[in-house]
């Protein structure tokens, strides 16, 4: 369900996405295929990709694994 609070698409979580979507598109890995890795429903990872849900930190550690970086690098990678 898409997150209709106050902090959709915050400017962290806008930052937090896009650094998904970099780093999922410099991999050359679908959004499928990351969300079958990092365990996630891809119309989920979407939404985290568009800053429209705010993941939960064991998610955003999930998905930084499926990546190959780090918690700390998809941060940096995201300025945050």
């Amino acid at each position: 369900m898409p997150n209709l609070s106050q902090n959709r698409q915050s400017a962290e979580l806008l930052a937090l996405g896009g650094a998904i979507r970099r780093l999922r598109m410099e991999r050359d890995v679908s959004q499928e295929q990351l969300a079958l890795l990092a365990g996630v429903d891809r119309s989920y990872l979407g939404r985290v990709e568009r800053g429209d849900n705010n993941p939960a930190a064991l998610t955003i550690i999930k998905i930084s694994a499926a990546l190959g970086v780090t918690t700390a690098d998809l941060f940096a990678a995201a300025d945050l």
